[in-house]
């Protein structure tokens, strides 16, 4: 059958990774036993302190007067809060891994942040951005997992909706998985010599803690999956072929996603937008290998060759195709050359361009209008005789 690619000499081109500008450099800080300082009595106050206390830290409570949350936060018996009913004074600080603060006279605020800063110790004053060396954000827990949210103070509000939509999608099951799993991380590599089966004994873990309730012995679970019978000796996909949809991030499948968080390595052509890429694993390589009618492209063969090689290397490929990858993508071509050569394949289908149009048309529309739909009408040249 002749080739719809026109000759050349174009290459798969690597494109590199750049980290967009952020509002705050996201850190999570340790205060296991470390000393950590409050001014304030008041319920905004007492919320700090208690999460303060939650991350282990050693809580001092300095106040003139205590609001009712603070008093029955330290009479709950939640450890490390005492209260020291008193002006706080600037060597209050010294020592304290991090301090902060509810005060309203304009001077306290500045006194208070200058003493922290000349300490070295890290300050928030609630409310008062212009007095922080750092900001809490929005908390999803499920810890040792912890994920942080912040707006930059833009949209507190938006913060606490985000957390929201992630705390449906996180079972709370997750917290008991990954304490297993951070007690056997030395058995894991003591059963599991070799890289690779660890790797793979660790995506397998990945997946079960998304979609599976602790057992009651989560450890005897993971040592299951550790075993010869276990994830580490599964044969898994080495090539995702994953429909990238009609360019709009937000019309990727749950698992074209997963998909993309996973890969080593992501192959991709021309028409797949860079809001889709935005999604992959920051780590993976990412491969321009598109064909074009009429412009320089990558020979199919060329392709086939490249996705053989690296699944060969123990590289989990992505093969990332606007639209459906069954749609005009050659997907046919490149399962039967994969299968050829012993190389598993997943398919992960995606929504086609004239469907994602439908859906956009449906948005434009007013209520009140009819919709008659789309047709999507696909021909192919016979070859001459």
């Amino acid at each position: 059958m002749p080739s719809c690619n026109p000759p050349s000499d174009r290459r798969p081109v690597e494109a590199p990774v750049r980290i967009a500008p952020l509002a705050k450099l996201p850190v999570f800080l340790s205060l296991q036993g470390r000393r950590a300082v409050v001014v304030g009595g008041s319920s905004a106050a007492a919320w700090k302190a208690e999460l303060l206390a939650a991350a282990g830290a050693r809580v001092t409570i300095i106040a003139e007067s205590f609001s009712g949350d603070m008093t029955a936060l330290a009479q709950a018996g939640v450890p490390r809060l005492p209260l020291q009913q008193r002006p706080w004074r600037e060597d209050d600080l010294a020592g304290a891994a991090v301090a902060v603060a509810d005060l309203e006279d304009a001077g306290e605020v500045a006194r208070f942040a200058a003493a922290a800063g000349a300490a070295g110790v890290p300050h928030n004053v609630i409310d008062k951005p212009a007095f922080c060396s750092f900001q809490f954000g929005a908390i999803v827990n499920r810890s040792p997992v912890v994920i942080g949210i912040s707006t930059d103070g833009a949209a507190p509000v938006l913060g606490q909706a985000i957390r929201r939509r992630i705390e449906t999608l996180l079972p709370e099951g997750l917290a008991a998985w990954a304490a297993a799993a951070q007690d056997f991380r030395t058995t894991v590599k003591r059963l599991l010599p070799v890289a690779e089966r660890r790797g793979a004994f660790w995506r397998a873990f990945a997946e079960l803690a998304l979609t599976e309730a602790p057992p009651s012995d989560p450890r005897g679970r993971l040592r299951a999956l550790a075993g010869p019978r276990g994830a580490a000796k599964e044969r898994l996909p080495g090539v995702t072929l994953v429909g990238a949809g009609p360019g709009d991030a937000g019309l990727l499948t749950l698992n074209a996603v997963r998909a993309l968080q996973a890969a080593d390595v992501i192959l991709f052509d021309d028409l797949v937008s860079q809001e889709v890429l935005d999604l992959a694993r920051r780590e993976a390589k990412r491969l321009l290998v598109g064909k074009r009618g009429g412009r320089a492209s990558c020979r199919q063969e060329d392709i086939n060759a490249l996705m053989v090689k690296l699944a060969r290397q123990g590289k989990r490929v992505v093969c990332l195709k606007a639209g459906d990858p069954m749609i005009f993508g050659r997907a046919s071509e490149e399962i039967a050359e994969l299968a050829a050569q012993g190389i598993a394949v997943a398919v992960v289908p995606g929504i086609t361009a004239a469907v994602g149009a439908d859906f956009a048309a449906v948005r434009a529309q007013s209520a009140g209008a009819g919709h008659g739909g789309q047709a999507a009408v696909s021909g192919r040249r016979e070859a001459r005789r």
